[in-house]
């Protein structure tokens, strides 16, 4: 019986806490973890420089092998978030036969939000 008490005395204690605790708090938390994510955007251009609209960039991460794609969009945009920031990413880009070099966001760059343009190559 005693040990019933202490146990609803307890559940009652943490639904309190959390009840009082402001919704600021949980926020902050919030705020704290997306300071340990980071993002690469860029753009695909061709030869000539122009956008390339539909090409495949491919973010691997170096780690794992997990590869994640994006299409460019509109003048030839690219955008991955919710990167470790203690990994290494190669990124690459592939439309219609041409390619990109192969290029790396290293763990040592700092940048929340970096930037790699790819500039797609004819396949040799």
């Amino acid at each position: 019986m005693w040990r019933r008490l202490m146990a609803s005395l307890a559940v009652a204690a943490v639904a309190m806490l959390l009840v009082a605790t402001p919704p600021s708090a949980f926020a902050a938390d919030k705020k704290n973890s997306d300071q340990t994510v980071r993002s690469v955007q860029g753009t695909v251009t061709d030869a000539n420089d122009n956008a390339v609209d539909g090409a495949v960039v491919q973010l691997t991460n170096t780690r794992t092998l997990q590869i994640r794609s994006f299409i460019t969009k509109d003048h030839g945009a690219y955008y991955f978030y919710g990167l470790s920031p203690d990994v290494d990413y190669q990124l690459r880009a592939e439309y219609q036969g041409a390619v990109s070099p192969t290029k790396t966001l290293s763990s040592f760059d700092s940048r929340k939000q970096a930037v790699i343009n790819l500039k797609l190559t004819q396949k040799k």
